[in-house]
């Protein structure tokens, strides 16, 4: 790493782009302050997959965490939807954030096949671009090539070309580029440590900005799409883009200090940090979320016949904390009389809390679990 070269500048006429160097070659680990966090961080992870196998049905809360991923990823890019806005279905969102609200759910959708697709792809560039495709379908990217490589320069920051904070290589490199990241992925006889691995990969995957659009959050999606494919977490349960939305400033820098001071050291020391706090976040978070299951289950016990519905009810909220009447009628089957009298035991109970203070076309939030992912 004392010897790291990330690339050059090219002239390119009237403008500079940068061209990054290869990363499938031998790679030598000599930090011994990095050496002792990526142990750190291997420790963390390791517990944090082996506190996710003992959890009851850990898919409901897998659920809220690709949420927050979304909204804190999709936050990162501009867009202004919280979490409790992306709840909503999309009629019931305002015109003005229809569109923030959307590209959320993409994120979702995006992630979700993507988990899936492991089942049968490898950690790949078709991957990467089904992925994107998923991701900018119908949304206000979906004119710059959904799913398809850049055939034209793009730039980072400034209105212009001229201005631009950034300028990733040219389009006819992309491919070569992203090559090369999939042989680094899968070369089995380089012995580097996975982390550090997709450190590189992500640092190298945001210097190419191989798409006209959605490139940030591919390259953030990808870092947990890895770890699964890898079988370093049973489960997807680490996103970073929390961590690195609390230090934007600091995740831009460090990303630009590789390229223009050749300090990978730096980046990686940030990844780390990032994946030890934010393994250390989300154990906590399951660990109030069985706590929380322990409590609002000894309240419901005391709904004698009723207890069974509420059980049905409280399964979906873990999935999804936003509910109205006409939901809890059909997720419990039972009349819309029931359905009032239900909703008033669990706000009883302050599991439930009516959050539009209208009169009719009322949303009921599980607020104190939605609370553990704010």
């Amino acid at each position: 790493m004392k010897n790291f070269q990330s690339g050059q500048y090219v002239k390119q006429g009237y403008y500079q782009s940068f061209q990054p160097n290869l990363i499938n070659r031998p790679w030598l680990l000599d930090d011994v302050a990095l050496i002792q966090l990526l142990g750190q961080a291997d420790r963390e992870l390791g517990r944090l997959d082996m506190y996710s196998e003992y959890i009851p049905n850990i898919e409901l809360f897998i659920k809220m965490h690709v949420l927050k991923e979304a909204t804190q990823s999709s936050k990162i890019e501009g867009t202004q939807t919280n979490m409790e806005e992306a709840l909503l279905e999309k009629e019931d969102v305002a015109l003005d954030k229809r569109d923030d609200w959307e590209e959320v759910q993409h994120y979702v959708a995006a992630m979700n096949k993507a988990i899936e697709r492991l089942q049968a792809l490898p950690f790949s560039a078709r991957l990467i671009k089904e992925t994107h495709k998923t991701l900018l379908q119908g949304v206000r990217g979906k004119h710059k090539l959904p799913g398809e490589f850049r055939k034209s320069q793009n730039w980072i920051g400034g209105a212009t070309i001229d201005d631009a904070v950034f300028v990733p290589p040219i389009y006819t490199s992309v491919v070569e580029l992203i090559g090369d990241i999939e042989l680094f992925v899968h070369n089995q006889e380089l012995h580097y440590p996975e982390l550090l691995k997709i450190a590189l990969v992500h640092y190298q995957f945001e210097t190419i900005h191989p798409f006209l659009d959605g490139n940030g959050r591919v390259g953030r999606l990808m870092v947990t799409l890895y770890l699964v494919s890898k079988g370093i977490l049973k489960q997807p349960v680490l996103y970073l883009s929390d961590f690195f939305e609390r230090n934007r400033t600091l995740y831009y820098d460090n990303l630009m200090r590789v390229r223009e001071k050749n300090d990978l050291l730096r980046w990686y020391k940030f990844f780390l940090v990032g994946v030890i706090e934010t393994a250390k976040n989300s154990i906590k978070t399951f660990d109030n979320i069985l706590k929380l299951q322990k409590q609002v289950e000894e309240q419901i016990q005391t709904l004698g016949s009723r207890t069974a519905n509420a059980q049905k009810i409280l399964y979906s909220l873990y999935q999804k904390p936003l509910v109205d009447a006409a939901k809890v009628g059909k997720v419990a089957a039972i009349s819309p009389a029931s359905a009032y009298k239900l909703i008033a035991d669990l706000e009883r109970f302050g599991i439930l809390k009516e959050i539009t203070g209208g009169k009719r076309g009322k949303h009921y939030l599980f607020d104190s679990y939605l609370d553990l992912f704010r």
